[in-house]
């Protein structure tokens, strides 16, 4: 079957684009084949710096033929009707309709036929439409050829469009359409400066072979492959290792056409700032990859760089001009550098008074000392030292306000642990000062430290304590401050680090801290329980644990012990996934079905304890009586935090309660009989609420 090449030439595209806007185009143009009929057999994208380019392999080379039947008017239904229905269908007769019955009558059925178009046709069709529409985050319009303003927006001016189309065994055709002038044909070019000239190109094949011997790698992903390969033996020739880095290796494959890996040097002497400042700086401002010493684990005055071509002097000026451009930027770091240790991290808090946190939280002044405070109460319930959290929280927003984090903004915290320690701070102190920002995310390491974990905690929680306050809550993608991530750093601290802790009563420490008054006080630790709630699901069950586990436990009311709730719901979970789990929960759901239908035909409910003196049958006395022994023992086992103790205790049920609904009838003719058997299967739901509301658990 035929096959398509694509290809859209045109300046340089943002490296940062690239990816999207393949994957946006292999879509695009696939998903308008399907909903054409034009089911294909495979498709790729491809970008460089200068091109968008796709190949859909086996599209069939004509559209099916379609046959629909369109149901008309009644037979002896209205004249207008049924003219209406002729229009319609263009039949230019009833005599050309079928009559189907019908158990409401007889009707006329028009049996349409559309003949498939030739797929070259459609794609003619489709494709300057994708084009014209392609979205682009950034767009830019350009003089047309013919000197006027072109209508096309385009990321950058688009100068040649490639569309042909045939099978392998033929030469194929061009798919003949044209876009703001610009007239598709089968000519691309090659790199920039070593191979500018126009080459004539057939199918994909053709196409990336005859790229590539200009001096253009189509795939992103070879060109990250040769430049990943290529840094790493040339610094391991020297010595160096390669300081690897996924976000910029994907932005130099899309910066260059024809990678060409160099290294370049700078002096020793600014080795001497942090090397997190080194990388930012030729990383950000060069797109550079820095080089360390095996032994030491510590930067060199080396660094590797990636051209786009192969320079005829071996590529010594293209290095020197990198070592100009990247000297007087680490020399103007090494100042900032400088510069900020001169002034103690404590000297620049003032500042923060003239700087707004939020319009309705106070200024920044204002939240260090909320920070502060909750920091040193958070210290106290964890084990922490409370001087050192309370210094570290006093610090920890300082170098905010230093050059070094001005300039590269990824290194704050980090910096207020290096000036921490140049001005003598406590080691645990400096490290809160770099660590309260962790974690960021799902990969980011959790602190350890208890000084650290308490800046931590308290961090967050006044951010999430505020906003709420505030009624800035997330509302569905939208999460402005970033409140869901500071949920799950919250839970991730206390998780990981095993800790105790009362959230409602922390929030309820940190609300009182604040000086907005929110509108439902009360209400506001509750909500943000049930935030904490969703997310803690959404990170079981990125783990693997089942979300409704969570509700479960969450449904008992009170459960503000992150720790405990996460032991609770995973020692309910290795319960459920044996026998004797799977069958009472069925037998606790069964008893929970019976009386939600029961309590809505009385319109009551049935609490209270039974009346042993109504029990008629055996197996109405054992259940009672498991029921009194599991109760005890599983709320015992609970209290002693040992839930798997509880779990075995719950087990213990199954056998009367499968007993009981084998044997007894609870909807008994003697009104009295039913109402205590309705009662004893309350009191299974209450005594398994010692461990979690099962009825929140799904099957």
């Amino acid at each position: 079957m035929p096959d398509l090449l694509l290809e859209l030439f045109s300046e340089e595209i943002p490296a940062r684009m690239q990816a999207k806007a393949a994957d946006d185009l292999r879509r695009l143009v696939t998903d308008k084949l399907v909903a054409e009929g034009l089911v294909y057999e495979g498709a790729k994208a491809f970008a460089t710096p200068r091109r968008l380019a796709l190949t859909v392999h086996g599209i069939p080379a004509r559209q099916p033929d379609l046959k629909t039947e369109r149901r008309g008017p009644k037979v002896g239904g209205a004249d207008a009707a049924v003219q209406g229905f002729l229009k319609a269908t263009g039949l230019k007769s009833l005599d050309e309709a079928k009559i189907q019955r019908d158990p409401k009558g007889d009707f006329y059925i028009a049996l349409i036929e559309k003949a498939g178009r030739d797929a070259i046709d459609v794609l003619a069709e489709i494709l300057p439409v994708i084009i014209r529409t392609f979205p682009w985050p950034k767009s830019m319009r350009w003089g047309a050829r013919s000197g006027k303003p072109g209508s096309l927006s385009w990321v950058r001016p688009l100068h040649s469009i490639i569309a042909t189309f045939g099978p392998e065994t033929e030469e194929p055709d061009v798919v003949k359409f044209s876009v703001d002038g610009i007239e598709t044909g089968q000519t691309t070019y090659g790199h920039r400066f070593m191979a500018p000239a126009a080459i004539n190109v057939r199918r994909f094949e053709d196409y990336e072979a005859k790229l590539k011997a200009a001096k253009v790698i189509l795939d992103p992903q070879a060109r990250k492959d040769i430049i990943f390969a290529d840094a790493k033996e040339l610094t391991f020739a020297r010595g160096f290792e390669l300081v690897e880095d996924q976000v910029l290796l994907d932005e130099v494959s899309g910066l260059v056409e024809w990678p060409v890996v160099m290294l370049g040097s700078f002096e020793a002497e600014y080795l001497a700032i942090p090397d997190e400042v080194i990388r930012a700086t030729i990383r950000n401002n060069q797109k550079c990859f820095v080089v360390k010493d095996p032994k030491t684990g510590k930067l060199t005055n080396k660094f590797v760089l990636t051209a786009n071509i192969e320079a005829t002097d071996g590529g010594k000026t293209i290095v020197a001009g990198n070592e100009r451009v990247i000297r007087p930027r680490l020399s103007d770091a090494k100042f900032f550098y400088e510069t900020d240790l001169k002034t103690k991290l404590e000297d620049r808090l003032p500042k923060f008074e003239q700087i707004v946190f939020h319009e309705k939280l106070g200024t920044q002044a204002d939240r260090i000392k909320r920070i502060e405070r909750l920091a040193a109460e958070i210290a106290r319930l964890i084990g922490a030292d409370v001087a050192k959290a309370t210094r570290a929280a006093h610090l920890a927003k300082a170098d905010l306000l230093t050059e070094v984090v001005g300039e590269f903004p990824e290194v704050q915290g980090l910096m207020g642990k290096y000036y921490a320690l140049a001005q003598g701070e406590d080691a645990s102190v400096a490290a809160a000062c770099e660590e309260h920002y962790k974690p960021q995310g799902p990969g980011d390491r959790v602190p350890t430290d208890p000084v650290s974990v308490a800046v931590a905690l308290a961090d967050k929680i006044d951010t999430l304590v505020g906003f709420w306050a505030i009624d800035e809550k997330p509302t569905g993608s939208k999460d402005p401050y970033a409140l869901r991530r500071a949920a799950l750093g919250v839970i991730r601290l206390i998780a990981e680090n095993a800790l105790r802790l009362s959230l409602m009563k922390v929030a309820a420490s940190a609300l009182a801290g604040l000086s907005v008054n929110p509108t439902d006080a009360q209400k506001l630790p509750s909500d943000l329980l049930a935030f904490f709630a969703d997310r803690l699901k959404v990170q079981l069950r990125e783990q693997g644990a089942r979300h409704d586990l969570v509700d479960a436990v969450f449904a008992l009311g009170g459960q503000d012990d992150l720790l405990m709730i996460v032991r609770r719901v995973e020692a309910l979970g290795k319960f459920l996934e044996s026998d004797d789990g799977k069958n009472l929960l069925a037998g606790i759901k069964r008893a929970s079905n019976i009386l939600g239908i029961e309590e809505k035909k009385d319109k009551r409910t049935f609490d209270g304890a039974p009346e042993a003196a109504l029990y008629s049958l055996a197996e109405e006395k054992a259940l009672a009586r498991a029921i009194g022994e599991v109760k005890a023992e599983a709320s015992a086992a609970v209290a002693k935090e040992d839930f798997a103790a509880a779990m075995s205790a719950m087990a213990k049920l199954r056998p009367p309660v499968d007993a009981f609904f084998d044997k007894v009838r609870v909807n008994d003719d003697d009104a009295k009989v039913r109402e205590n058997r309705l009662k004893l299967l309350n009191e299974i739901r209450s005594a398994t609420r010692a461990v979690a509301d099962f009825s929140r658990i799904q099957d």
